[in-house]
């Protein structure tokens, strides 16, 4: 029995797409009902008699994980061990800031870089777009207004990647499938290469995808959205995941201040002078809620 590392590179249900460190690939099953791999995946994989298939027998141990709470209030991870975070917008379907904030609330939880992609330039832009993406830059997220149709800014944002791991998020339908696939050039082929070999892909749900980049690194192609919220169990998760509300809470006179009614709060003085966008403030708040919402639904 062989027994070898290897990394999740595309999920179909039950069965995962595998690459093996020396670059070849192969398709693998799970031992048993607990294990749940996940795109970005290291694991390790046995081999089967009789069969071209692989076992995965375990999950190594992950740096992060990009995870939203399900219906049942539990825990779902999309992709692990993920370096960079590239939440997409684009001029349609219309940009919904709100999901986008949480992709970076998520981004900063996890510890990992986050850019923000503004696709479809060749498209107009709804008003407030502008101002929109100069209150990120105000942030310190890099910002990147991309076309698919004309190639605008796709090798400032190849270059932004460099050989980190990186995951396109964002609403369905903004195109990240096509920056994708320009990103990643002949090697997105493999797409079309799965749903050949094995009819999977083409007919089965793929959770999500990743292609390597030319001269290294790799994208995650993840499935589009209608919403989007991390997976957060504590109220401080909230700050943490606002970059300038957790700058400015180090000056609230309470250590646990949350931004709301508390007297001396420097994060509501913030938004009084401009110094913190509206807007920004109100996802804080959203996100503050659904994580009271899920400790009300445990009991927490």
């Amino acid at each position: 029995m062989c027994s070898r590392s290897a990394t999740v590179i595309a999920t179909f249900s039950r069965r995962m797409h595998i690459a093996f460190p020396e670059g070849d690939e192969a398709f693998a099953r799970i031992k048993g009902k607990t294990l749940q791999p996940v795109c970005g995946d290291v694991v390790r994989v046995e081999t089967l008699s009789g069969e071209d298939d692989w076992l995965i027998t375990a999950i190594e141990d992950r740096h992060n994980q990009l995870s939203r709470p399900n219906r049942r209030g539990s825990v779902e991870v999309l992709a692990a061990n993920i370096d960079v975070v590239v939440a997409v917008a684009a001029a349609s379907p219309a940009p919904d800031w709100f999901i986008v904030d949480r992709y970076l609330c998520a981004a900063e939880l996890m510890r990992a870089d986050a850019i923000l992609v503004y696709n479809k330039t060749d498209e107009p832009r709804l008003p407030g777009t502008d101002a929109a993406l100069v209150n990120y830059e105000e942030v310190g997220y890099p910002v990147y207004r991309t076309s698919a149709e004309t190639g605008e800014q796709l090798d400032d944002l190849r270059g932004s990647i460099g050989v980190r791991t990186a995951i396109l998020v964002g609403q369905s339908g903004v195109g990240k499938s096509s920056l994708i696939n320009l990103l990643s050039g002949p090697s997105n082929q493999k797409t079309s290469g799965i749903s050949r070999k094995s009819g999977e892909g083409r007919h089965t749900t793929v959770n999500s995808m990743m292609l390597p980049l030319p001269g290294g690194g790799a994208v995650i192609d993840s499935p589009g959205v209608r919403d989007y919220a991390p997976a957060m169990s504590e109220v401080t998760d909230a700050e943490a995941g606002f970059r300038e509300i957790h700058a400015e809470a180090e000056n609230c006179r309470f250590a646990n201040c949350r931004h709301l009614r508390e007297p001396d709060c420097a994060v509501k003085g913030a938004i009084d002078s401009g110094t913190i966008h509206a807007r920004r403030y109100e996802s804080y708040r959203r996100v503050l809620r659904q994580i009271e919402r899920l400790q009300n639904r445990s009991g927490g």
